[in-house]
């Protein structure tokens, strides 16, 4: 599954168009804890996170991350969405909540770490 498929089957809205939407996306994970992502994240994870600030991306762009999810519109701060695309760290904005969010992935096969 690639960024682009994960975009459309979460109905999410591409909020750093500048980055790389045919990178494979090799798992999922939703967590908001900042060092429990660290410790657990991964190599292209999708990470699904309402967490809008700095360090999501710094965070994702050290682990190698294919995605960061924003679930419910929550609107990512601009200084975030800029590190992104600087970071080639591709943002999605979702209408859908977390858990719809992973459980739509899920349904599509995408497994958790």
């Amino acid at each position: 599954m690639t960024v682009r498929d994960v975009m459309e089957l979460i109905e999410a809205a591409d909020i750093t168009p500048e980055t790389d939407k045919s990178r494979e996306v090799s798992c999922g994970y939703t967590c908001d804890l900042l060092s429990w992502v660290m410790a657990h994240g991964a190599e292209g994870m999708a990470w699904v996170t309402v967490q809008t600030h700095m360090n999501v991306i710094a965070v994702a762009s050290l682990m190698e991350m294919s995605a960061v999810i924003i679930p419910e519109g929550i609107e990512m701060e601009e200084p975030s969405v800029e590190k992104a695309k600087e970071e080639g760290i591709t943002v999605l904005q979702s209408p859908l909540t977390a858990y719809e969010i992973c459980a739509r992935l899920a349904a599509k096969g995408l497994k958790g770490k």
